[in-house]
């Protein structure tokens, strides 16, 4: 009996320890998971912060003028209170104007904000958006009845931004092509020169544009230089949130490559 007392006695210490040891394993997977939340919570701080300091810093930022003397402000259709000469002083050489689309409500400030872009001394063009969803005859028209034949004017650019995913009826992408070059020929026409396209990487990824329409390019991508045309551009945005004193609104900073 006495025995078999201490063997009962012997198996309830092992059996204590075995079971001492559990909370251990348990401990270090808890402390385990809390350092992998600390460190996923520390990742997403940093990226927050880095997210942070880009957008405050992409206010403000421009490319180098020793890499690119000749920059310029795109003006979006709509916009009220641009002050042209005070974009001149902060480094401005020319500006380009936005046209209301064909598709949208006509700007009635357009011709006041053409000359008082003109009267400031900077060179001025005018963008017309192209929409794929609309023929070309009535894209053309309001260009036409909008901007002065004028040599003085910077070559004419047209906006390929819109893809036709949401045309309605459907368009097909050989109809966008079609009306597309008709659109160049037309305003092309009325300007006596050639225009530079200003295309979007969605639009060049579907039609790819860039290498069947020779003509020059005005690529997009802020901060980075862009590189999904596959050839050399001309213009390249490369900031369209700048803050400045010549605008109550941020504006498309752009430059020059020659």
């Amino acid at each position: 009996m006495a025995g078999t007392g201490k063997g009962g006695q012997t198996r309830a210490k092992r059996g204590a320890r075995k079971s001492s040891r559990k909370p251990r394993s348990g401990g270090a997977r808890s402390g385990f998971s809390r350092w992998v939340v600390r460190g996923v919570a520390l990742v997403a701080l940093i990226g927050l912060g880095f997210a942070a300091w880009l957008w405050w810093d992409m206010r403000t930022w421009r490319p180098d003028p020793a890499l690119y003397p000749e920059q310029g402000a795109l003006i979006s259709s709509g916009a009220a209170g641009t002050r042209f000469e005070t974009l001149e002083a902060i480094g401005a050489d020319f500006v380009y104007l936005e046209l209301a689309g064909a598709g949208r409500a006509p700007d009635p400030g357009f011709a006041a904000r053409l000359a008082s872009a003109r009267a400031s001394g900077l060179r001025v063009g005018v963008v017309q958006p192209f929409d794929p969803c609309l023929r070309a005859d009535e894209q053309s028209a309001r260009f036409n009845r909008m901007v002065p034949r004028d040599a003085d004017l910077l070559p004419p650019a047209l906006a390929l931004t819109r893809t036709g995913s949401d045309c309605m009826p459907v368009v097909s992408d050989a109809a966008i092509e079609s009306e597309l070059m008709t659109l160049i020929n037309q305003i092309e026409m009325h300007a006596g020169r050639p225009v530079i396209l200003k295309l979007g990487s969605e639009f060049e990824a579907r039609h790819r544009i860039a290498g069947t329409i020779a003509r020059d390019l005005w690529l997009i991508r802020d901060r980075a230089r862009p590189d999904y045309a596959g050839r050399p551009w001309l213009l390249w945005s490369a900031n369209s949130q700048l803050v400045s004193e010549a605008d109550d609104q941020e504006i498309e900073w752009m430059v020059i490559q020659r």
